[in-house]
């Protein structure tokens, strides 16, 4: 169908690929993944290395959500900061979140091991937009180092000129594991290697009910046909709670906005170091430079699922405010999409029988989203140890029911947005 959110510049320069036009053959499978983003295609690919055979079914098309229309950044870690996760869950804990989601990178490894051309870039800088945030950064750059001998630096505002031409930051935190890449060219390029494995990927079909009949026997229910599998992975994220509304209590919806100049002769200066950027406001703006040098930039978030009429002019007033030199640039691109928030903030991933599911990424999952999906995959092979790990992380669904939980969370989301105003 066509998307009017998905005006991107990622569509645009999107990698050509050949999708499957219908699943021919048997049916039955012993995996059937529902969602062709990062998670979906991840899992489809990690079982297939086991010699699962796996079906992947997706409604529109590889990448359509999130994951093909995100802002790019690769962003180590969870929205929690190493130490609120100690503090929270303990020192052993701690350390085995902090193997998986700081230093196992499985998106640089895998686009290594396929040769995915995605554009991916090194360097991440946290900007610290009031004094007090750039103490706490501090703070937390340093039990980075000491702890787990993390390499971080701390760039005192002096010093943010290197990496970024605006006067509005108070320094900042630059991490050199993270990164940014072309997300929807990872997303095909997933796709592509999965394939290759033996994952039969079918588009433009939406699964309309997953029955479940015992742990081993599990039919999904699509337009036009039924697949049986032993394993369901649903890896649909905004649109878990349409096929499992148990499930869709953890998560509401942000609306998320960005737009791409035009390539910018003054590229270079704006971000020298190339890095990409995010800044520690609650509603942040985050931004980086294209192959192309074009700028992407994030900024404000809706909490209405009814975008903005003009998706440039609601963004690019968030763009002037950090770079008033390019403030008259031309937007060639403008495009949106729904973003999983869930109450804490952290990843709700889980089982239930044989099915498995990871949603909730609460725009933090360029990375982890990978990783949950080949955690899935060593779990389904009988080593769930890593797996719950994430597992285990609490999760609670939101209160209000059905009618009342989407106006109730976005209440609180308006009050701390209101407090980023009020500084």
């Amino acid at each position: 169908m066509t998307d009017p959110l998905n005006h991107s510049y990622y569509a645009a320069t999107a990698h050509e690929r050949r999708p499957q036009r219908d699943i021919e053959g048997d049916l039955e499978c012993d995996v059937a993944v529902i969602g062709g983003g990062f998670t979906g295609l991840s899992a489809a690919l990690a079982c297939a290395e086991r010699g699962f055979s796996v079906i992947l079914i997706e409604a529109e098309h590889v990448g359509f959500g999130a994951s093909g229309r995100n802002g790019g950044q690769l962003i180590p870690g969870l929205r929690w900061t190493a130490s609120e996760i100690e503090e929270e869950f303990g020192r052993e804990h701690a350390d085995a979140l902090f193997d998986l989601c700081w230093r196992d990178n499985r998106v640089k490894a895998r686009i290594a091991k396929h040769g995915i051309d995605c554009d991916l870039k090194a360097g991440h800088l946290e900007a610290a937009w009031a004094p007090k945030d750039f103490d706490a950064m501090r703070r937390e750059a340093d039990y980075l180092v000491n702890r787990f001998d993390y390499p971080t630096e701390t760039v005192a505002k002096g010093d943010m000129g290197g990496h970024i031409a605006s006067p509005i930051y108070h320094g900042g935190v630059h991490d050199p594991q993270g990164g940014h890449f072309h997300p929807l060219n990872y997303a095909i390029g997933l796709a592509k290697a999965a394939e290759a494995a033996g994952v039969r990927i079918w588009e433009g079909e939406p699964v309309r009910r997953i029955a479940q009949f015992s742990d081993w026997s599990n039919e999904l229910f699509t337009e036009r046909t039924i697949a049986g599998a032993r394993y369901v992975i649903d890896a649909t994220d905004s649109w878990i709670g349409q096929l499992e509304p148990d499930l869709g209590r953890y998560t509401v919806p942000i609306m998320n906005y960005n737009i791409a100049t035009e390539p910018l002769a003054n590229g270079d200066e704006l971000l020298p170091s190339d890095a990409a950027v995010a800044d520690s406001r609650f509603v942040l703006n985050y931004f980086r430079l294209s192959a192309d040098k074009r700028l992407i930039f994030g900024g404000g978030e809706r909490y209405s699922q009814v975008p903005p009429r003009d998706i440039a002019a609601f963004v690019q007033p968030f763009m002037a405010e950090v770079f008033p030199q390019i403030a008259d640039a031309r937007i060639d691109y403008g495009w949106g999409g729904a973003v999983a928030v869930t109450m804490n903030r952290l990843p709700h991933i889980g089982r239930r029988g044989n099915t498995f599911f990871a949603h909730g990424f609460s725009g933090h999952g360029a990375l982890v989203t990978t990783l949950a999906g080949e955690l899935i995959a060593e779990a389904m092979a009988g080593t769930a140890e890593r797996f719950d790990i994430l597992a285990n992380l609490p999760s609670q669904p939101f209160p209000g029911g059905k009618w009342l939980r989407r106006p109730l969370a976005t209440l609180g989301l308006l009050w701390y947005a209101l407090r980023d105003r009020l500084g």
